[in-house]
């Protein structure tokens, strides 16, 4: 007898009058291409040499002497949402993705959250034969599941890809990143202090993963997401590559421009007859600085510029093992920026970028005093608001806006076999929802119905290929904008800031065809244009669920969304246990608490941390040091402050406890004891308000494992030399914090 259903054999009462059958395994099309789609982050326009820079970065220029540069390619302006673009073919705010997943609102554009009915091109790829493989930075998960006991539906391998090796967030320290491999946080393999870098160690994770791979498996193609943590602050490499451009920036950001655009010009990146725009106002001309500004200015250029060019020597890793395998002509490898160049080091830079989280003001002297540990593991440094501007040269403005230095960023595609044209430059305007349905007709495979993006593998070969897409809107933060047949249409509005207000910004009106640079505001001569242009852009946003318009910039202060369960009274973390993420672990902030551990001090006397949270760039630390108890407040590496026992611990079990009672807003007083003992006290005038470190760094019992020491007592992780018995736990007292003031302090700082 035959089966029902899709069983193709033969069930017959025996096995010898029965016929086994199995379902034919899914294939991916005969000579399909593997597919390698590379993110860089925060490159603006102008940074690879390619696209007009004198940095060096031979690969990426190598990719497009071989292949192709579109020229008129645009992204969202900032990252998570571009990111879910790319891997969905959507608008970002049709899937929940308005802006990045820290700073979800709870409204249908904006949870941070990509529906379950809408595909990854992973998904698809994955289901039609390819390896799929995630490499690097994530960002698409909100951070109250970004952990051991969040959901993974949301993680690379809940979405499509069979392996990951990265990180979650917007950004991590490169040399002691907060890691996860496939489904689970690790740490990374080696120290810092023995030569680790991020970018090397993805570059060889993603070697070892196509290698392993091949070793089973000849023909199946792969699809890798590859994506840097470059060019993100912080801007850090090796010392040996930042030492390689000591004084190439000498000169200045305005000199560095002009000379950018010249050659952006005689290249042919940017059409005859474009004008570079003018250097705002709020950014000062070299010539106008200090000896001292001009001095920590181009070292904080020369950091940013070590970390390209490093990433682009590493990544050359990669091309060369493809090309070694025989397989580099028959991978697509796109190259594209997530968004402009970024303004977060505000106007004078950044040593720590976690210090306008807590309203702590960067000032010139401080990062003077710290200038040759810039682009060193010892800093989280992004490079001013001057250096930014030139980086997206010829255009204005900059990231998390949507005027062009925002959403204008460099696209490279190679495919030798797939593509005849060398070296050649396409102008049709192109946005990163195109990019899945080009993949997806290049690879052979059908695109799901409902895409945004439409594909414009035409272009490929076909330099005179009318433009695929027509119209494009755009908004973040409250800048809004609308790309319609030649006319662009655009609003400017500072984050959090109250007048004029959102409804009465008024639109920009540029004919980007001829002018792509946004010099010449036709708005006043051309009224009915813009009249047209905003109908539009409304029509826009109601379709892609754009609506309500909100430009806070930090909405996760004002409308709290991890879940309850997250924010209790009593906390008990185990020993061995993952480090948890500061967005789910006890918050301390403004907050009388008490940390209680119990513990066996051995005879001859104890070392290493009890526990931890954050780390050099900001934290707190409760430990032993030659058998003296310890705790130490790290103020965003700017202050430290110290509360010592004046006894050693004594050997036996002893449960020992730190107190912290608020006698003030951010204030209060600690106070150590040994079994009820006061064994020491101490005022912590400054406690952190609002984050105590950046780049994934989170709480750990029994050792510290950010790797990076939250003070310079001891070296990381310092495991405690004792036994830590039972768990350790943490009691608040009071609300948690929310400063009214906080969002208007960011805005002011990031201009």
């Amino acid at each position: 007898m035959t089966s029902d259903g899709e069983f193709g054999g033969v069930i017959g009462k025996y096995w010898y009058d029965s016929t086994p059958w199995w379902p034919p395994e899914q294939m991916a099309p005969k000579g399909a291409p593997n597919v390698l789609v590379v993110v860089l982050d925060d490159v603006g326009f102008a940074q690879l040499g390619c696209f007009g820079s004198d940095l060096e970065t031979p690969t990426f220029d190598g990719l497009a002497a071989n292949g192709l540069r579109f020229t008129n390619f645009h992204t969202t302006s900032l990252c998570s949402p571009t990111r879910a673009c790319l891997l969905t073919g959507r608008n970002h705010h049709a899937i929940g993705f308005g802006r990045i997943t820290e700073l979800a609102t709870g409204f249908p554009g904006y949870n941070g959250r990509i529906p379950r009915s809408v595909k990854f091109m992973s998904e698809l790829l994955r289901d039609a034969g390819w390896a799929t493989y995630a490499v690097g930075k994530w960002h698409l998960t909100p951070e109250e599941e970004a952990h051991e006991a969040g959901s993974r539906l949301s993680w690379p391998l809940g979405r499509g890809f069979e392996r990951w090796y990265g990180f979650f967030g917007g950004e991590t320290h490169q040399f002691a990143p907060a890691l996860v491999e496939d489904n689970h946080q690790i740490e990374p393999p080696r120290p810092w202090q023995e030569g680790y870098h991020l970018t090397e160690d993805l570059i060889d994770r993603a070697q070892h993963m196509i290698r392993s791979m091949r070793a089973v498996d000849a023909d199946k193609p792969f699809f890798m997401y590859l994506c840097f943590g470059a060019c993100h602050a912080p801007h850090q490499s090796p010392a040996e590559w930042v030492e390689r451009f000591k004084g190439r920036f000498d000169e200045g950001w305005d000199a560095w421009r002009h000379a950018t655009f010249a050659r952006q010009l005689a290249s042919g990146v940017i059409p005859e007859g474009t004008r570079l725009s003018e250097r705002p106002e709020w950014v000062k001309a070299w010539a106008d600085l200090s000896g001292d500004e001009r001095r920590l200015y181009a070292r904080y250029m020369e950091a940013f510029a070590a970390y390209l060019a490093h990433t682009d020597f590493h990544f050359a890793r990669l091309v060369d093992t493809l090309d070694a395998m025989g397989e580099l002509d028959n991978t697509v490898i796109v190259v594209l920026s997530d968004n402009g160049a970024s303004s977060e080091g505000g106007p004078v830079g950044s040593t720590n970028d976690n210090r306008v989280w807590n309203f702590v003001p960067h000032t010139v002297e401080d990062a003077l005093a710290r200038i040759d540990d810039i682009g060193g593991p010892r800093c989280h440094n992004n490079y001013p608001w001057g250096w930014t501007v030139a980086g997206n040269t010829p255009f204005r403005r900059w990231k998390r806006e949507v005027h062009e230095g925002g959403v204008a960023d460099p696209l490279i595609v190679h495919w030798p076999r797939g593509i005849e044209a060398r070296g050649e430059l396409r102008r049709q305007y192109t946005h990163a929802v195109d990019i899945m349905p080009t993949l997806m007709e290049l690879a052979g495979v059908e695109r799901p119905e409902g895409l945004d993006g439409v594909s414009f593998a035409r272009a490929l070969t076909d330099a005179e290929a009318p433009e695929h897409r027509t119209t494009q809107y755009y908004e973040m933060f409250g800048c809004r904008a609308l790309y319609h047949e030649g006319w662009k249409a655009v609003t400017y509005h500072m984050i959090q800031l109250d007048k004029p207000g959102l409804d009465k910004v008024p639109w920009e009106l540029y004919r980007v065809a001829t002018d792509p640079s946004e010099t010449d505001d036709l708005a006043a001569s051309e009224p009915d244009k813009v009249a047209e242009m905003d109908r539009l852009w409304w029509q826009e946003a109601e379709r892609n669920n754009v609506l309500p318009l909100d430009n806070r910039p930090l909405s996760d202060f004002v409308v709290p969304h991890p879940p309850a369960r997250y924010d209790r009274k009593h906390y008990r973390y185990p020993h061995g246990a993952a480090p948890v993420p500061e967005a789910v672990a006890v918050n301390v902030r403004n907050r009388s608490h008490v940390i209680t551990a119990d513990v066996l001090v051995p005879d001859g006397g104890v070392e290493g941390v009890i526990v931890s949270q954050g780390s050099l760039l900001g934290g707190w630390v409760l430990l032993a040091i030659e058998g003296r108890l310890v705790y130490v407040h790290n103020l965003v590496g700017l202050e430290q402050h110290r509360v010592t026992a004046r006894a050693l611990l004594p050997p036996g079990r002893h449960t020992i406890a730190f107190r912290f009672d608020k006698t003030g807003e951010h204030k209060g007083r600690g106070t150590l004891l040994v079994d009820g003992e006061m064994v020491g006290e101490g005022d912590i005038p400054r406690f952190t308000p609002n984050r105590f470190a950046l780049a994934g760094a989170g709480l750990s019992v029994g050792r510290d494992a950010s790797n990076l020491a939250v003070c310079d007592d001891y070296v990381a992780p310092f495991p405690f030399s004792g036994q830590i018995l039972g768990d350790v736990s943490i009691d608040v007292d009071g609300e948690r914090f929310v400063d009214p003031e906080g969002e208007a302090a960011v805005a002011v700082s990031t201009q």
